[in-house]
């Protein structure tokens, strides 16, 4: 087999080092030296080698920069005449490119600003890389980002959390306020999913019909609990979608809707009569609790029991189901932890230059938890629902949400 020596005399090195930019210099030598002689390797014969195991003939060079650490370098990339040579030098540049765009993914994820990624970038590569730039580079998320929003759900979906968030989105050459809607359902089999986004203008009824239209599209049945807070457009949405599912009032947010109509000196005792109430072991129970303090309440806080007598049966109605699955779907927490979660990365940036941009931050993050849920442990054990489900007691016996 032919093979090329790789030979640069010393006073050659010692000279190209000491030049401006030399060890690009050096290192472009190296490269084109590494080239041709992947060529003499490619054709089994060296420039001008008469020999029966050539395989070919060589056919001029081409121009190709590289970028490396030490700076763009100007390499010859020989040719041969049936096009069929190909260098494992850029083979190998080519994967840790992917690995470089990789970790510039990675780092926007995470809440690294633009800025700062263009100035690690130019550290690492010696090369500057412009705000646009690094915005195209992260672009290739969306691929990632559109499989998990589109991914067929072949499960049941007994517990489903809702919520939104807002966000502040450029358009039409002003800052906007503009509404990302989030869904969370724990499947069959106990294991917790992000189940999809919406990003929409407002959070307004259309928009959850539109939403929930789309995960049901996508195969999302078997509800029978939805979590939410008390958006009037989200309760009539999901009451229209899921008919005769339990709606579960957020009792976090019902709370502060109490308390904020309660007057200073009456909050402390307010908060004990909401724990007595949310917090009895059965609906029976809770009712007795409301009973007993109604008149002591209406009598202090006049508006705060207008706000407790219309939405005290909605926030308990949790109870129905079995103790141990109560406590984790009173609130909408597990999906308002994960919204604080995107708050942290999202005051790196502060306002999306577009609706995309919002879609494709947000959307990675929930690609990212999903994998997470669905790779750890199963958040519920769901032998306690399917007994409930197939026997379930008088006391037990779920209700459809008030209108």
């Amino acid at each position: 087999m032919a093979s090329t020596e790789i030979t640069i005399d010393l006073e050659e090195i010692q000279a190209l080092i000491q030049a401006d930019n030399g060890l690009a210099q050096l290192l472009e030598r190296c490269y084109n030296a590494v080239l041709d002689a992947e060529m003499t390797e490619h054709l089994q014969a060296a420039p001008d080698e008469r020999t029966p195991a050539r395989q070919g003939y060589r056919n001029g060079h081409r121009s190709r920069q590289l970028t490396t650490r030490v700076g763009t370098l100007e390499l010859e990339v020989p040719r041969d005449r049936d096009g069929t040579f190909s260098s494992e030098l850029f083979a190998r540049y080519q994967r840790s490119e992917k690995a470089l765009v990789t970790t510039l993914m990675e780092m926007v994820v995470q809440g690294v600003s633009t800025r700062k990624v263009k100035r690690v970038t130019t550290e690492l590569c010696g090369t500057r890389f412009t705000k646009s730039t690094v915005s195209r580079l992260t672009q290739q998320l969306d691929t990632q980002v559109e499989t998990w929003g589109t991914r067929t759900l072949e499960d049941d979906y007994p517990f489903l959390v809702l919520d939104a968030m807002r966000v502040k989105v450029r358009r039409n050459h002003a800052i906007r306020s503009a509404t990302v809607l989030l869904a969370i359902g724990i499947r069959a089999d106990g294991i917790r999913e992000l189940l999809g986004l919406w990003c929409c203008s407002g959070e307004t009824e259309s928009c959850y019909a539109d939403f929930l239209a789309t995960l049901t599209e996508r195969g999302l049945t078997g509800v029978e609990v939805v979590t939410s807070d008390n958006h009037t457009g989200l309760r009539n949405a999901v009451q229209a979608t899921f008919p005769g599912v339990i709606w579960q009032r957020c009792q976090a947010h019902f709370r502060r809707n109490v308390l904020d109509k309660t007057p200073a000196e009456y909050s402390e005792r307010m908060q004990a009569v909401l724990d007595t109430i949310l917090e009895a072991p059965s609906p029976v129970e809770a009712r007795a609790a409301f009973d007993a303090a109604a008149a002591e309440v209406e009598a202090h806080a006049a508006a705060a029991y207008r706000t407790l007598e219309a939405g005290w049966e909605d926030a308990t109605a949790v109870l129905s189901l079995p103790m141990k699955y109560r406590r984790r779907l009173r609130t909408t927490n597990m999906l308002e932890r994960f919204i604080e979660e995107i708050r942290r990365r999202e005051r790196v940036i502060r306002i999306f230059p577009n609706r995309q941009s919002c879609w494709r931050l947000i959307g990675a993050l929930c690609a990212e938890q999903h994998e997470t849920w669905a790779t750890g442990r199963r958040y519920f054990d769901m032998d306690a629902y399917w007994k409930w489900k197939q026997e379930p007691t008088t006391e037990e016996q779920p209700q459809p949400a008030a209108a």
